[in-house]
Protein backbone atom coordinates (compact mmCIF):
# COMPACT_ATOMS: atom_id res chain seq x y z
CA UNK A 1 0.00 0.00 0.00
CA UNK A 2 1.51 3.27 -0.59
CA UNK A 3 2.08 5.42 1.88
CA UNK A 4 0.45 8.79 0.23
CA UNK A 5 -2.76 6.46 0.30
CA UNK A 6 -3.00 6.46 4.13
CA UNK A 7 -5.93 8.84 5.78
CA UNK A 8 -6.33 9.41 8.49
CA UNK A 9 -10.04 8.70 9.52
CA UNK A 10 -10.43 11.37 12.39
CA UNK A 11 -9.93 14.00 9.46
CA UNK A 12 -11.64 13.05 7.28
CA UNK A 13 -14.88 12.87 9.27
CA UNK A 14 -14.14 16.28 10.78
CA UNK A 15 -14.15 17.18 6.97
CA UNK A 16 -17.13 16.17 6.31
CA UNK A 17 -18.84 17.34 8.95
CA UNK A 18 -21.31 20.14 7.81
CA UNK A 19 -21.08 23.24 9.57
CA UNK A 20 -25.14 24.18 9.27
CA UNK A 21 -28.29 21.68 8.73
CA UNK A 22 -30.42 23.83 5.60
CA UNK A 23 -34.20 21.73 5.52
CA UNK A 24 -32.90 18.80 6.36
CA UNK A 25 -29.97 18.97 3.87
CA UNK A 26 -26.45 19.09 5.32
CA UNK A 27 -24.08 22.09 4.14
CA UNK A 28 -20.26 21.43 3.96
CA UNK A 29 -19.25 24.50 1.57
CA UNK A 30 -20.57 28.19 1.93
CA UNK A 31 -22.46 29.64 -0.98
CA UNK A 32 -20.40 31.53 -3.39
CA UNK A 33 -23.20 34.38 -3.51
CA UNK A 34 -23.43 34.58 0.72
CA UNK A 35 -23.05 38.20 1.22
CA UNK A 36 -22.67 39.12 5.26
CA UNK A 37 -23.18 42.70 5.60
CA UNK A 38 -19.98 44.46 7.93
CA UNK A 39 -22.48 45.71 10.44
CA UNK A 40 -24.35 42.17 11.29
CA UNK A 41 -23.08 41.95 14.57
CA UNK A 42 -23.91 44.33 16.69
CA UNK A 43 -22.17 45.19 20.11
CA UNK A 44 -24.39 46.75 22.95
CA UNK A 45 -21.93 47.92 25.61
CA UNK A 46 -22.96 49.63 28.96
CA UNK A 47 -25.42 53.05 28.23
CA UNK A 48 -24.79 56.02 29.83
CA UNK A 49 -26.63 59.10 30.11
CA UNK A 50 -23.88 61.87 29.33
CA UNK A 51 -20.15 62.82 29.65
CA UNK A 52 -20.94 63.44 33.14
CA UNK A 53 -22.31 60.10 33.68
CA UNK A 54 -19.48 58.19 31.67
CA UNK A 55 -16.78 60.66 33.54
CA UNK A 56 -18.47 59.67 37.16
CA UNK A 57 -18.41 56.19 35.70
CA UNK A 58 -14.53 56.00 34.77
CA UNK A 59 -13.75 57.76 38.47
CA UNK A 60 -15.62 55.59 40.57
CA UNK A 61 -14.70 52.21 38.47
CA UNK A 62 -10.69 53.03 39.79
CA UNK A 63 -12.14 54.24 43.63
CA UNK A 64 -10.48 58.38 42.71
CA UNK A 65 -11.61 61.33 44.50
CA UNK A 66 -13.58 63.45 42.62
CA UNK A 67 -12.19 66.58 43.82
CA UNK A 68 -8.53 65.60 42.99
CA UNK A 69 -9.15 63.88 39.48
CA UNK A 70 -6.11 62.92 37.78
CA UNK A 71 -7.01 65.01 34.28
CA UNK A 72 -4.80 62.99 32.43
CA UNK A 73 -5.08 59.41 32.98
CA UNK A 74 -9.18 60.01 32.95
CA UNK A 75 -9.23 62.16 29.78
CA UNK A 76 -7.20 59.14 27.88
CA UNK A 77 -9.88 56.51 29.32
CA UNK A 78 -12.29 59.20 27.93
CA UNK A 79 -11.11 59.91 24.27
CA UNK A 80 -10.51 55.21 24.44
CA UNK A 81 -14.26 55.16 25.04
CA UNK A 82 -14.89 58.26 22.25
CA UNK A 83 -12.95 56.14 19.63
CA UNK A 84 -14.81 52.79 20.28
CA UNK A 85 -17.93 54.62 19.80
CA UNK A 86 -16.38 55.56 16.69
CA UNK A 87 -15.33 52.43 15.68
CA UNK A 88 -18.50 50.32 16.36
CA UNK A 89 -20.35 53.15 14.19
CA UNK A 90 -22.49 54.18 17.56
CA UNK A 91 -24.83 56.99 17.49
CA UNK A 92 -21.84 59.68 19.17
CA UNK A 93 -23.47 62.51 20.58
CA UNK A 94 -22.32 66.12 20.26
CA UNK A 95 -21.79 66.52 23.67
CA UNK A 96 -19.42 64.27 24.31
CA UNK A 97 -17.19 65.59 21.79
CA UNK A 98 -17.76 69.14 24.04
CA UNK A 99 -16.83 67.52 26.75
CA UNK A 100 -13.53 65.61 25.16
CA UNK A 101 -12.53 69.09 24.15
CA UNK A 102 -13.24 70.39 27.59
CA UNK A 103 -11.34 67.62 29.13
CA UNK A 104 -7.97 68.43 26.18
CA UNK A 105 -8.21 72.18 27.52
CA UNK A 106 -8.31 71.47 31.34
CA UNK A 107 -5.35 68.86 30.34
CA UNK A 108 -3.48 71.59 28.53
CA UNK A 109 -4.16 74.06 31.16
CA UNK A 110 -2.63 72.26 33.82
CA UNK A 111 0.74 71.90 32.11
CA UNK A 112 1.18 74.93 31.09
CA UNK A 113 2.67 77.44 33.70
CA UNK A 114 0.67 79.53 35.17
CA UNK A 115 1.51 83.64 35.03
CA UNK A 116 2.24 85.14 37.91
CA UNK A 117 -0.58 87.76 38.43
CA UNK A 118 -2.86 84.56 37.95
CA UNK A 119 -4.35 83.14 41.85
CA UNK A 120 -2.09 80.38 42.84
CA UNK A 121 -5.24 78.65 44.37
CA UNK A 122 -7.19 78.41 41.14
CA UNK A 123 -7.76 75.59 39.36
CA UNK A 124 -8.77 74.37 35.99
CA UNK A 125 -10.86 70.91 37.16
CA UNK A 126 -12.98 73.18 39.47
CA UNK A 127 -15.79 73.51 37.05
CA UNK A 128 -15.70 70.18 36.24
CA UNK A 129 -15.83 68.83 39.63
CA UNK A 130 -18.42 71.30 40.59
CA UNK A 131 -20.44 69.73 37.28
CA UNK A 132 -19.54 66.36 38.71
CA UNK A 133 -20.60 66.52 42.14
CA UNK A 134 -23.95 68.33 41.29
CA UNK A 135 -24.79 65.58 38.71
CA UNK A 136 -23.86 62.45 41.27
CA UNK A 137 -25.67 64.46 43.93
CA UNK A 138 -29.32 64.55 41.29
CA UNK A 139 -28.04 61.04 40.28
CA UNK A 140 -28.25 59.82 43.53
CA UNK A 141 -31.52 61.55 44.66
CA UNK A 142 -33.18 60.15 40.97
CA UNK A 143 -31.87 56.31 42.25
CA UNK A 144 -33.79 57.23 45.64
CA UNK A 145 -36.82 58.13 43.54
CA UNK A 146 -37.08 55.17 41.28
CA UNK A 147 -36.66 52.59 44.45
CA UNK A 148 -39.79 54.08 46.13
CA UNK A 149 -43.09 51.98 46.01
CA UNK A 150 -45.27 52.46 42.72
CA UNK A 151 -47.95 53.15 44.91
CA UNK A 152 -48.49 56.44 45.98
CA UNK A 153 -45.97 57.75 43.46
CA UNK A 154 -47.18 56.34 40.02
CA UNK A 155 -50.74 54.87 41.43
CA UNK A 156 -52.62 56.40 44.00
CA UNK A 157 -55.57 54.34 45.65
CA UNK A 158 -58.55 55.65 46.95
CA UNK A 159 -62.47 54.26 47.89
CA UNK A 160 -65.45 55.18 47.17
CA UNK A 161 -68.13 55.58 49.80
CA UNK A 162 -72.23 55.78 49.20
CA UNK A 163 -73.88 56.92 52.00
CA UNK A 164 -77.14 56.85 50.45
CA UNK A 165 -76.52 53.13 49.58
CA UNK A 166 -78.09 51.06 52.58
CA UNK A 167 -76.99 47.37 53.06
CA UNK A 168 -79.17 45.33 55.01
CA UNK A 169 -78.00 41.70 56.26
CA UNK A 170 -80.77 39.95 57.15
CA UNK A 171 -80.03 36.19 58.14
CA UNK A 172 -82.00 33.36 56.12
CA UNK A 173 -85.21 32.08 58.08
CA UNK A 174 -84.92 28.22 59.37
CA UNK A 175 -86.78 26.46 58.05
CA UNK A 176 -88.82 23.24 59.47
CA UNK A 177 -87.04 21.42 56.90
CA UNK A 178 -83.29 22.09 58.46
CA UNK A 179 -84.20 21.86 61.82
CA UNK A 180 -85.45 18.11 60.73
CA UNK A 181 -82.25 17.44 59.06
CA UNK A 182 -80.00 18.45 61.72
CA UNK A 183 -82.38 16.70 64.78
CA UNK A 184 -81.77 13.79 62.09
CA UNK A 185 -78.36 13.95 62.48
CA UNK A 186 -77.95 14.15 66.28
CA UNK A 187 -80.48 11.10 66.22
CA UNK A 188 -77.92 9.06 64.46
CA UNK A 189 -75.27 9.74 67.04
CA UNK A 190 -77.27 9.17 69.78
CA UNK A 191 -77.77 5.82 68.67
CA UNK A 192 -74.30 4.85 68.84
CA UNK A 193 -74.44 5.49 72.65
CA UNK A 194 -77.58 3.52 73.13
CA UNK A 195 -77.79 0.82 75.61
CA UNK A 196 -80.31 -2.07 76.74
CA UNK A 197 -80.23 -1.20 80.50
CA UNK A 198 -83.91 -0.95 81.64
CA UNK A 199 -83.76 1.88 83.98
CA UNK A 200 -86.02 5.15 84.90
CA UNK A 201 -84.60 7.85 84.19
CA UNK A 202 -86.06 10.95 85.21
CA UNK A 203 -86.63 13.10 81.99
CA UNK A 204 -87.81 16.68 82.48
CA UNK A 205 -88.57 18.98 79.81
CA UNK A 206 -89.20 22.03 82.06
CA UNK A 207 -85.83 20.84 84.09
CA UNK A 208 -83.96 21.05 80.34
CA UNK A 209 -85.76 24.24 79.51
CA UNK A 210 -83.73 25.35 82.42
CA UNK A 211 -80.73 24.09 81.61
CA UNK A 212 -80.80 25.47 77.90
CA UNK A 213 -81.43 29.16 79.33
CA UNK A 214 -78.52 28.56 81.58
CA UNK A 215 -76.20 27.90 78.16
CA UNK A 216 -77.35 30.76 75.93
CA UNK A 217 -77.20 34.28 76.73
CA UNK A 218 -77.90 37.39 74.60
CA UNK A 219 -75.22 38.40 72.83
CA UNK A 220 -73.49 35.04 71.63
CA UNK A 221 -74.50 32.26 69.54
CA UNK A 222 -73.83 28.57 70.10
CA UNK A 223 -74.59 25.50 67.52
CA UNK A 224 -77.92 24.02 67.54
CA UNK A 225 -76.40 20.60 68.01
CA UNK A 226 -74.73 21.39 71.46
CA UNK A 227 -77.97 21.41 73.20
CA UNK A 228 -77.75 17.78 73.02
CA UNK A 229 -76.13 15.32 75.26
CA UNK A 230 -75.85 12.63 73.36
CA UNK A 231 -74.95 10.18 76.50
CA UNK A 232 -78.78 10.35 77.45
CA UNK A 233 -79.95 8.44 74.44
CA UNK A 234 -83.05 8.82 72.47
CA UNK A 235 -85.07 9.98 74.84
CA UNK A 236 -82.70 12.25 76.25
CA UNK A 237 -82.00 14.31 72.56
CA UNK A 238 -86.18 13.91 72.19
CA UNK A 239 -86.49 15.51 75.48
CA UNK A 240 -84.17 18.55 74.19
CA UNK A 241 -86.01 19.12 71.13
CA UNK A 242 -89.03 19.29 73.26
CA UNK A 243 -87.50 21.87 75.42
CA UNK A 244 -85.90 23.80 72.30
CA UNK A 245 -89.29 24.09 70.79
CA UNK A 246 -90.80 25.17 73.95
CA UNK A 247 -88.51 27.86 74.26
CA UNK A 248 -88.49 29.18 70.46
CA UNK A 249 -92.71 28.79 71.59
CA UNK A 250 -92.23 31.25 74.00
CA UNK A 251 -89.78 33.69 72.08
CA UNK A 252 -86.89 33.31 75.02
CA UNK A 253 -84.64 31.88 72.43
CA UNK A 254 -83.75 33.28 69.13
CA UNK A 255 -82.50 30.72 66.44
CA UNK A 256 -80.67 31.53 62.98
CA UNK A 257 -78.94 30.10 59.77
CA UNK A 258 -76.57 31.85 58.00
CA UNK A 259 -77.16 29.94 54.97
CA UNK A 260 -78.55 27.45 52.97
CA UNK A 261 -78.38 23.81 54.80
CA UNK A 262 -75.59 25.49 56.97
CA UNK A 263 -75.32 25.29 60.80
CA UNK A 264 -77.98 26.52 62.32
CA UNK A 265 -76.96 28.28 65.75
CA UNK A 266 -79.08 29.90 69.01
CA UNK A 267 -78.99 32.41 71.18
CA UNK A 268 -81.08 33.89 73.97
CA UNK A 269 -83.83 36.76 73.22
CA UNK A 270 -82.91 39.96 74.04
Amino acid sequence: MNQNEITDPVSVSQAEMPFAIIQGEPLTDFPADLYIPPDALEVFLEAFEGPLDLLLYLIKRQNLDVLDIPIADITAQYMKYIDLMETLQMELAGEYLVMAAMLAEIKSRMLLPRPVEEDEEYDPRAELVRRLLEYERFKKASEDLDALPRLERDVFGTIAEFTQRKIVHEPPQVSLDNLLQVFAEVLNRAELFSHHHITREPLSVRERMSLILDQVNAEDFIQFNKLFTLEEGRAGVIVALLAVLELLKNSLIEMVQNEINGPIYVKAAA
